[in-house]
């Protein structure tokens, strides 16, 4: 029996799983599917309605990816986000033209009509906003039901059919209400029923996982990270002493990482081999300062030694803690931009020996947390903030090497450390310091200095979309700048990055 879900048309949106992941967490079950899917399959599959993503492209260029435009006659309750909005407007008669003044990160929103949609919440509040066309005449049969300063039909619907538009991103934290807008669409507007849970995900993954292995041998790249964390445990719960778990040492990790991430894996109780490969990676990056091509050499050299690894113990699949903003970001999902290329991505190399086996795929970070507390694993690793698979590399803007990587593993443990210490670590979600290809001049001891920079960053999110700086308090950031400068020789200035993602990323590189 298929379970009826909530279809989202996707169109490329750096935020289409993040759309479905929303839904999922009402409890509704959800499924993303491709933007021109046929009438007979939405028929198939009976949804309680249709929402169309956000996307990278123009609905007024040539080959801009449409819809069946008969799905707004199909009864179903339709609401379209961005570009799904401005899609119904042009397949319904009304008009989007680039905008005068781009809008991206955080608008002032004015309801002008009630509606169910806005049950329960104020006639004011902010929204995320990110596109540069708008709408600029709606079809006749449509009415605006609400405004932000450059979109004045920033929240739009049909006057008889249950046909919605907003132009921001409900899906996003950093819009206020966005959850209870998708809730009152969902529930008030299409009728939906809650059918969906995080402990049937596991129960799927697991059978998913075993009927995929079907009794063969898994290798796995477990970094001591939250996500192959959870991804080994998973895994281990399906497939037993079939998986091997493999540490690999890359030299490109913080200050006594190694060790520690060790010990806290063997606690698990997992099979761990631990790999030393420092000379072998930072031989391949001797000299590389493009970050992309950086990804990928770590990408390739990984697979490399799994590939070794795997051919020693018969293993036929490599298991990853790859994650859904990994993939948007390596544009892994049709239609996407490549935001940055992610080793376990879109870095790997097209011809591998080794099959892939991915099952957080799927899922944003504050979800594979919530699935780690559904398999017991310790709450002292499900609380490690996010660290990239290439490591410092990425945090060493320019070329990599031994004298820099010292540099950076003390001003980064000190910054982390301080935040522990201050109380502030798990008010975070992402902290950590990076080394720029610059150098100042400054003063110590009446000496001029000519010396490095290093840049602190630290941000808030719950899924890694979307993040906003953290506003650490000063008297922290005075006493954070004052040990790194006396404590880390060849360092002479700190900077705080308080840069929003979107525009940026939440790392450099």
């Amino acid at each position: 029996m298929v379970r009826k879900s909530v279809l989202v048309l996707n169109f490329g949106s750096q935020y289409v799983q993040l759309i479905a992941r929303r839904v999922r967490e009402l409890g509704v079950y959800s499924e993303i599917v491709r933007y021109d899917i046929t009438l007979e399959e939405i028929r198939e599959k009976n949804p309680f309605c249709l929402i169309l993503s956000g996307g990278p492209a123009s609905v007024y260029q040539e080959g801009a990816p449409l819809p069946d435009p008969r799905v707004y006659n199909l009864g179903i309750p339709v609401l379209g986000i961005c570009y799904g909005l401005q899609a119904m407007v042009h397949q319904l008669g009304g008009v989007v033209d680039r905008a005068d003044k781009q809008e991206y990160g955080r608008s002032g929103l004015r309801v002008l009509k009630r509606d169910s949609l806005f049950e329960g919440l104020p006639e004011e509040f902010d929204v995320w906003m990110s596109h540069a066309d708008k709408v600029v005449r709606l079809p006749e049969e449509f009415d605006a039901l609400a405004s932000s300063q450059n979109s004045p039909f920033a929240v739009v619907r049909h006057k008889q059919k249950p046909l919605y538009g907003v132009q921001f991103h409900p899906e996003v934290t950093h819009t206020q209400h966005g959850k209870e807008i998708l809730s009152n669409f969902l529930f008030r507007v299409a009728g939906a029923e809650r059918n969906w849970n995080m402990g049937d995900f596991l129960q799927e993954k697991v059978r998913e996982v075993r009927e995929k292995v079907a009794g063969r041998k898994v290798v796995c790249a477990l970094s001591g990270g939250v996500d192959s964390t959870v991804s080994a445990v998973l895994t281990h719960l399906a497939v037993g002493d079939r998986l091997y778990c493999l540490f690999v040492d890359h030299g490109l990790l913080r200050k006594g990482e190694a060790q520690e991430v060790e010990s806290s894996l063997r606690q698990l109780g997992l099979p761990l081999r631990k790999v030393e490969a420092q000379e072998l990676f930072l031989e391949r990056l001797r000299g590389v300062e493009d970050p992309e091509e950086k990804r990928k050499i770590i990408g390739h050299t990984f697979v490399e030694v799994f590939e070794r690894e795997a051919k020693s113990v018969g293993a036929d699949f490599l298991l990853q803690g790859t994650l859904y903003p990994d993939v948007v970001e390596s544009a892994g999902i049709p239609g996407a931009k490549v935001i940055k290329t992610h080793h376990n991505v879109g870095g790997l190399p097209q011809k591998m020996n080794l099959e892939l086996l991915e099952p957080l795929r799927e899922l944003f970070k504050d979800e594979v947390r919530q699935l780690g507390k559904l398999l017991d694993i310790p709450q002292s690793l499900l609380e490690r903030h996010p660290f990239p698979g290439p490591g410092l590399a990425i945090r060493i803007l320019g070329e990599v090497n031994r004298e820099d990587l010292e540099t950076l593993r003390e001003a980064d443990y000190i910054f982390v450390e301080e935040l522990k210490r201050w109380g502030l670590y798990q008010k975070v979600w992402q902290a950590f310091a990076v080394l720029l290809p610059v150098k100042s001049v400054g003063v110590m001891g009446d000496t001029r200095t000519y010396e490095k920079v290093v840049g602190l960053r630290a941000v808030e999110s719950t899924d890694g979309m979307t993040a906003d700086w953290s506003r650490l308090p000063y008297e922290f950031l005075d006493h954070v700048m004052r040990r790194i400068i006396n404590e880390v020789k060849g360092i002479n200035r700190v900077v705080y990055d308080i840069s929003s993602k979107p525009p940026a990323t939440i790392e450099w590189e």
